[in-house]
């Protein structure tokens, strides 16, 4: 964790704190947000923003989906309960509105696209700063679509147990022969499972099995740490 302020707050400057996993972007969002913010620390994965942010206290923390050891949507989950009063702004590459929708009904003030302006994540700090909710308008346009068509869109996935599983461990960066192994079961019932969930839900590459597995609470990481 990279304490930009060694622990001290610029005075009339609301606390903001990032966890970005990728150090250019970090880099780029300090210096965007300095001037007018107290950046008082960056943290590269989930479980290290859960360990720091109690003792920084900031008043917002700008959330990357895609963070390592302890996904986003999970880290945003646990923080919102460390912190109540911390707002939590989504920043992230994916426009799913399911993660939009889950993100913002439960612990985020805002959520916003990498490929956004950087004058939308200046007004999202402080809409949210003023306990009001920003979603960026392409986002926001397909949530209004969503709920169009499906006015009750969380039907959960209707998975059973051994699905679920089977999808937790793979998600985790097992191999399917070590799946087999830890679930009694043989490699191809593992590849059966995993492929029937594939085709079932349109999935199509590792990433979307992945972020399947978050969206719907199976798993809390998005892969095994090294």
């Amino acid at each position: 964790m990279l304490n930009i302020a060694n622990g001290r707050e610029t005075m009339g400057k609301p606390r903001l704190m990032l966890a970005e996993n990728h150090v250019m972007v970090a880099d780029g969002l300090v210096k965007l947000l300095a001037d007018k913010y107290d950046v008082v620390g960056v943290v590269s994965d989930g479980l290290a923003l859960l360990k720091e942010a109690p003792a920084l206290r900031p008043l917002v923390v700008i959330l990357d989906l895609g963070l390592p050891r302890l996904n986003g949507m999970e880290a945003g989950k646990q923080l919102k309960k460390l912190l109540p009063s911390t707002k939590i702004i989504v920043l992230t590459m994916h426009d799913d509105v399911d993660l939009a929708r889950e993100a913002l009904s439960h612990w985020a003030s805002g959520y916003l696209l990498k490929s956004s302006a950087a004058s939308e994540l200046i007004k999202a700090i402080d809409e949210a700063l003023h306990h009001r909710t920003y979603v960026t308008a392409r986002v926001a346009q397909r949530l209004e679509e969503e709920f169009a068509r499906d006015p009750d869109p969380r039907r959960p996935a209707e998975l059973t147990k051994r699905q679920m599983e089977v999808i937790q461990l793979l998600v985790e960066g097992y191999t399917m022969k070590e799946v087999a192994a830890m679930l009694k079961l043989k490699p191809r019932t593992v590849a059966f499972h995993k492929y029937k969930i594939m085709d079932e839900y349109g999935l199509k590459t590792k990433s979307d099995f992945v972020m399947f597995a978050i969206k719907h609470q199976i798993t809390e990481f998005p892969g095994r740490e090294g």
